[in-house]
């Protein structure tokens, strides 16, 4: 194939120098020059041509909307947060630190499909084949029938893609690709963006279902440029602590699901195992109720979970601290100074201290309630009962406002046999249904009437 020529672009006013220059000669800003391939002259084919599919202008109404067809991958969890599964033609990028097992649940997705009679292909830029043989002994994968393909060069993957057209592909990873169109060195932001577009160009054209995996920045954010995770049809974000085995995988977009859903795995010696019922493990395990403990319900994409807040008020010194792990530290805040007014508990001088356990991090208000119990609880050392749930946004003025979807994490805590719940008013079922059955609900409009309520359980 003949090398392209190359020219550099200015992202800040778009001029184009032959070469590489630190200082824009258009605009005279500095380091904003990226090498792109230069539109030749001839009017030969364009390289992305087969994208643009002829089309007439049709209505809405006209359209045949036909769900898409998903293949599942064996691993539920994988499946939950994908949407259902694998789509046809579907370009699935993931990222996450370095080890936390990428490559590992991808090996064990791929062995899963293969052997449901399905043709997968794992190309490798980071390992070599044997590499990836003896990790694929480790996970206990005895005689499988992945095809591997150890290679970086863009066009060659390209080829062995059209030749031996497999159902999906994995590339680990796209950072160490490069085309021969680009003299840049793979993992820049030119390489990455150009054949990032010609592999999801080949998924498109062809139905195989392609995976990206990505790899992360200091900061956690995907490397290379945005349009990365726009180009792509699902973002998948893999979450964990070093120190524990849990991992979490995240859907921050998804065009065939809901986003925001988590799928659960645990690390054990034979890969990732995924966890059906992930509130066993954000649930500490206290023989008889503690003081500062409350649980509450959050969801999490569709997906109610159970998670206990934990809180320790102590005498804090002449400048008390406020410190929160899990949960936002400027909402704690604004939290005890509500707590103060409005249901007459002051923690002025005191250290206040709030946890979500099992490294699990809470964003959404719904966590208020139980954090100002948990926060109550532990200043008057007094325990909540047994089988206590609590969950509701509490605003400035002391009212308690309803969580969305309450009634699923109403569900969710009397199908795992909690017995008593706090929850915001609008949230209270209407009716006896046999789904809150064993679960005794307390409605509160605001937080002093929560807790009078709760100094009388």
């Amino acid at each position: 194939m003949a090398k392209e020529k190359t020219t550099y672009a200015c992202n800040e006013c778009g001029g184009t120098s032959p070469k590489w220059l630190g200082k824009c000669p258009h605009c005279g800003a500095w380091n904003t020059l990226i090498e792109s391939v230069a539109e030749s002259t001839a009017p030969a084919k364009n390289r992305f041509a087969s994208l643009a599919k002829t089309a007439e202008v049709t209505l809405l109404s006209d359209i045949d909307a036909t769900d898409v067809q998903r293949t599942p991958t064996g691993h539920d969890e994988l499946d939950r947060v994908l949407g259902g599964g694998i789509v046809e033609g579907g370009v699935v990028l993931i990222g996450g630190d370095p080890g936390i097992g990428k490559s590992t649940l991808l090996l064990q997705a791929l062995d899963s499909l293969q052997r449901a009679g399905l043709k997968t292909l794992y190309v490798t830029g980071e390992e070599s084949g044997a590499q990836v043989a003896l990790r694929s002994r480790r996970l206990g994968l005895e005689g499988s029938q992945v095809s591997v393909l150890a290679e970086i060069q863009l066009e060659k993957m390209l080829a062995t893609l059209d030749a031996t057209r497999p159902a999906i592909a994995v590339i680990d990873s796209i950072q160490t690709v490069y085309s021969e169109q680009l003299t840049s060195a793979p993992g820049s932001v030119a390489q990455v963006r150009e054949c990032a577009a010609h592999l999801t160009r080949a998924a498109k054209a062809s139905g195989t279902a392609i995976v990206l995996v990505g790899h992360v920045t200091k900061e956690g954010a995907l490397a290379g440029p945005r349009v990365l995770e726009h180009m792509v049809d699902t973002v998948l974000y893999f979450e964990g602590d070093t120190h524990s085995s849990f991992r979490l995988i995240r859907a921050i977009k998804n065009r065939f699901g809901a986003v925001n859903e988590i799928g659960v795995f645990a690390m054990t010696e034979r890969g990732l195992k995924g966890v059906s019922n992930p509130s066993a493990i954000f649930l500490s395990q206290h023989s008889e109720p503690v003081p500062g403990s409350c649980v509450m319900v959050t969801l999490e994409g569709t997906r109610p979970m159970l998670v206990e807040i934990q809180a320790l008020v102590d005498s804090g010194g002449p400048s008390p601290r406020r410190l929160s792990v899990g949960l936002d530290r400027d909402r704690l805040a604004m939290l005890l100074a509500v707590l103060h007014r409005h249901a007459g508990v002051a923690c002025m001088d005191q250290d206040v201290f709030v946890n979500a356990v099992g490294g699990v991090r809470i964003s959404e208000p719904a966590a208020d309630l139980a954090v100002m119990l948990a926060i109550t609880s532990s200043l008057r050392g007094k325990a909540l009962p047994k089988g206590f749930i609590a969950f509701g946004e509490v605003g400035l003025a002391g009212e308690v406002r309803p969580a969305p979807r309450g009634q699923e994490r109403l569900k969710e805590a009397a199908k795992l046999g909690f017995s008593v719940a706090v929850v915001p008013k609008a949230n209270a079922p209407k009716k006896n249904d046999k789904a809150f059955e064993g679960l005794t609900i307390h409605p509160v409009e605001r937080i002093e009437e929560a807790m009078n309520l709760v100094r009388g359980l």
